[in-house]
Order: C-alpha cells, then structure tokens, then sequence
C-alpha cells in the first residue's frame, strides 16, 4: 500500500504509571508526584503534569530531582499493575484493528487504514479509542493521527495531556517546515551537531538539500534523512513486534570501579537466567550495559547463530563482552546490567551448543 494511503494513529498514554498510581491515590493529583524506587541512587520511571512544572521528568536522578523540588512526593513503581493496564488498552486496540505496534506499555502505532469497525475517518477512530480508554482505566490518552508513524508519534505528542492531533496528507509539507531535527527518528545530539554545521536547524532547511550531499555526508542515512524532509516515511505497523529483551539492572550505593563491580554479574546472569526459562524463551544475543556516574552509557553486544545453552554460557559471554570493551580501570560506575536478546520460543528439538 502507498505510503500517502495509510492512515496511521500513534497512542501516547499520559504520564502513565504516574496516572495510574493517581487513580489510587486522588488527593495526590495536584502534587508534584513521581514513581520511582527510594533508592539513594534511583531515578524517575515517571512524572506527574504538577511534577515537570519543577523541571522533574522520567531518567532525573532522585537526587536532581529533590533539589528542584524538595517537597516531590515520592510513589515506587508497581510493574505488574501497570502491565495489567496496559493489557486492558491493548483489548480496546483490538477492537478497531489488529495492525498493533505495540513500543512500550504506555505507546503503540495502529494502522487503521482498514479498521474493524469500518469507520471512514482516522480521526474518528482515534477519538473513539481515546474514549474507550477514558471509560476502561479512568486514564487519558493522546493521539496523533498522520499519513505515517514519522508524523503520527509527532502528532501525539502536539496537544499532551489528553489530546488530540491530525495531519492530513495535504498538510504535510507544510507542517514539517519549521519542526526542529531532534524530531527525526534516530537523530541524537551528534547527528544534530552534524546537520548544524551544514547550517541545517529545521526540516525546511533539510529540504532544500539534495539527496546526494546528505548520502555523502551521512552515508545510507542520508536517505532516510532526505525522506523525512519530504515527510515521507515507509515504514509499516508490525503487527508482530518480536519482544526486544529481557534485562536486569542493578544501581549501586556508591560508584565501583570494574574490579569492584565483579560479583555483579553471578546474580544478574541468574536472573536473566531465571526470567527466559519462566517465560519459556531461548535467546541468541547478550548485552552489557554500564552506566558511568556522570550518567554516560557504555554497552556492547553479541549474537550468535544458535542460542544460549545455559546460565554458564550466559556468564561467559558476559565476560567476553566486558573484555571486549577495553575499560579503563580508573573508571567507576553506578549502574550495571546485562541483558537478552533476538528471544523465540524453546524448541523441544536438542541444539548444538554454542561452545562446541
């Protein structure tokens, strides 16, 4: 199908599991509230609309977060209640199509091109979600409804809270004219510094680009960026979104160097471990994660062409990966992870081993 035909609906939850805990716990709705665990080193899952008027959002350490608003009042997260939302506005999804990109427990793409209820307007459709949503849960969505999920997630994003927002085909050139780079899927602050310096601050500025100085600058990307700024996007709903991973973190009381961070990685490995064999997943890939105390992520991974045997294995790439990553040993840290990915379910069929 055509990318100008397809009538894309981004869901965005609003300040989810803060909203969530709210429900619960009403007389709180006009404090500053976030969720996040009382650990000395933790930082914020979510924040509450009173919240960012202090400056408090989601990835603030607790500690920033209490000096810009000493009186923050402070909620520890509930996954699987929040999971369990989640699942409720998933049914209210499928309701309308089965074209669902689910990103997170709070967001998802639908293609509703063709909707189950046969609704001739996306509009219509996403304002009939948004009050299903309402009535189920108590909770507010918002919503960008787009020719594609480039122009979609920015959509969801232009009335929050509880908003609704439409660019019709014919509309966008002209909407993305003056929208910031930082828009553009996959365009951090490097790629950022990298366009400025080519005098290019807004997608009208990348449009009058041609294609092949962006390709020479950015190689294959420079494509993608080129299409972007003609508010072009071809990328589908998948319906069937592979879970991504299974990880596991630990944030330290003080900051350790990687020597004092090597009885870390038994127990993380274990419970990876523990989750794949519950959910009854193998897994071909491995991460490691360390995040140094200026908030910096330094992570590396590994796949390999048959999965993981055991926790054993699990450990020695874990190893591996730490060698690989060539560490200075001054460096301290205050958080590690290790994590799977490229998960399927176990077959009952023997594999080879991955070390033989």
């Amino acid at each position: 199908m055509p990318n100008e035909l397809r009538k894309i609906i981004h869901i965005d939850m609003d300040a989810f599991y803060a909203s969530v805990e709210l429900r619960e716990r009403p007389e709180l709705k006009d404090q500053p509230v976030v969720v996040s665990s009382h650990h000395p080193r933790a930082v914020i899952a979510a924040a509450s609309y009173p919240a960012r008027v202090y400056g408090l959002r989601s990835a603030m350490s607790m500690g920033q977060a209490k000096k810009l608003c000493p009186h923050v009042v402070v909620i520890e997260p509930n996954f699987e209640k929040y999971r369990a939302v989640s699942a409720q506005i998933h049914q209210i999804f499928q309701q309308y199509t089965a074209l669902i990109e689910p990103l997170s427990l709070d967001e998802a793409y639908l293609d509703v091109t063709e909707n189950l209820k046969n609704i001739p307007s996306a509009t219509e459709v996403a304002a009939h979600i948004r009050a299903d949503i309402l009535a189920a849960t108590g909770l507010t969505a918002s919503a960008g409804v787009a020719p594609n999920k480039f122009l979609a997630k920015i959509a969801s994003d232009w009335n929050k809270p509880d908003g609704l927002f439409v660019i019709k085909p014919h509309q966008v050139l002209q909407f993305i004219q003056d929208l910031a780079l930082s828009k553009i899927p996959g365009v951090g602050k490097v790629t950022q510094q990298r366009l400025h310096q080519l005098n290019l601050h807004s997608l009208g500025d990348l449009q009058k680009i041609d294609e092949n100085i962006l390709i020479h600058h950015f190689g294959k990307y420079g494509k993608q960026l080129y299409l972007y700024a003609q508010g072009i996007d071809h990328r589908p709903v998948k319906a069937e979104r592979e879970r991504q991973q299974i990880s596991k973190e630990i944030t330290f009381d003080d900051d350790y160097t990687l020597s004092q961070c090597s009885q870390t990685w038994q127990p993380l490995t274990e419970q990876v471990w523990r989750s794949l064999n519950k959910k009854q997943l193998s897994a071909r890939g491995v991460t490691v994660k360390l995040k140094l105390k200026n908030f910096q992520v330094l992570q590396h991974s590994k796949s390999f062409k048959q999965p993981l045997q055991s926790q054993h294995d699990l450990m020695q790439v874990v190893l591996q990966l730490l060698d690989e990553m060539y560490i200075a040993p001054e460096l301290e840290f205050r958080l590690a992870g290790v994590g799977v990915y490229q998960l399927q379910p176990i077959q009952a069929e023997s594999q080879l081993s991955l070390w033989r």
